[in-house]
């Protein structure tokens, strides 16, 4: 058996008991153990790691402690550059695409309102969300820590708070989502592309009072449902304007 010395930033402090937090703290691994078995025995999952120092050198997830390391282990850096540091993953998604566990629906809902690619069925056992996540490269948003902690899951994020409005906050200043925000493109039902529709191709599906007031309409080819811009959408847009506030804001369509 060694012992080795964790200290854990940030967020990252959410994860541990309260007497662990915001201190350094030893603890005893086993032999063979890594930075990787460790951090996510002490309760944080390796999606919510950017960054692990060991001794003050930066390390991968597969490096095996040794008895008397002190280890440092930082979350998603905001305004450090890390680029001479070692990355945890060797993919940074450029586009950011997301798939959500059965608790997060009405997250999903404000993200694909955003025009993101966002899948969402709580029809989804684990095992599949894992393997469509990493068939088609989509961060896992949850808020089950033993999913992300799951050895196939790579980018993941995990879900602090409960109110669908304040999760599309969090989710937007952690992964700086507001300069790619494309409201209004993507089908809040089935989350396929939205595209421009000319008025007199749909008039015969269209309330009176629509046909009367609205011009621009768009359509989605997955469900074949109409979208304008009434007084739902209004609120909707009310909406998206308070979950981006905390970025730079999002740019009307």
């Amino acid at each position: 058996m060694v012992a080795a010395t964790f200290r854990f930033y940030e967020e990252l402090n959410d994860f541990l008991p309260p007497q662990w937090r915001k201190v350094a703290f030893t603890v005893p691994c086993a032999r063979g153990a890594t930075t990787k078995h460790m951090i996510e025995a002490l309760g944080v999952p390796h999606t919510e790691v950017e960054l692990i120092l060991v001794n003050g050198e930066s390390v991968g997830f597969e490096r095996m402690l040794a008895d008397g390391d002190r280890v440092a282990v930082y979350p998603r850096f905001e305004t450090l550059d890390v680029t001479p540091l070692l990355r945890l993953r060797d993919s940074p998604l450029r586009e950011p695409r997301f798939i959500a566990d059965a608790h997060l629906g009405g997250l999903a809902r404000l993200l694909r309102m955003a025009g993101f690619d966002t899948l969402y069925d709580n029809g989804y056992h684990d095992a599949e969300l894992v393997r469509i996540a990493q068939r088609e490269g989509r961060i896992v948003l949850s808020r089950d820590i033993e999913l992300l902690k799951r050895r196939d899951v790579d980018h993941g994020c995990y879900v602090h708070a409960t109110d669908p409005d304040a999760q599309l906050r969090e989710i937007v200043e952690r992964l700086d989502l507001a300069r790619l925000a494309k409201p209004f493109t993507r089908c809040l039902r089935c989350n396929a592309p939205l595209r421009p529709i000319e008025k007199a191709e749909v008039l015969d599906r269209l309330p009176e009072n629509v046909r009367a007031h609205q011009v621009r309409f768009s359509y989605c080819d997955g469900c074949d449902r109409v979208y304008w811009q009434g007084s739902h959408w209004q609120a909707m847009r009310r909406r998206l304007d308070a979950g981006f506030a905390a970025g730079s804001g999002i740019e009307s369509e």
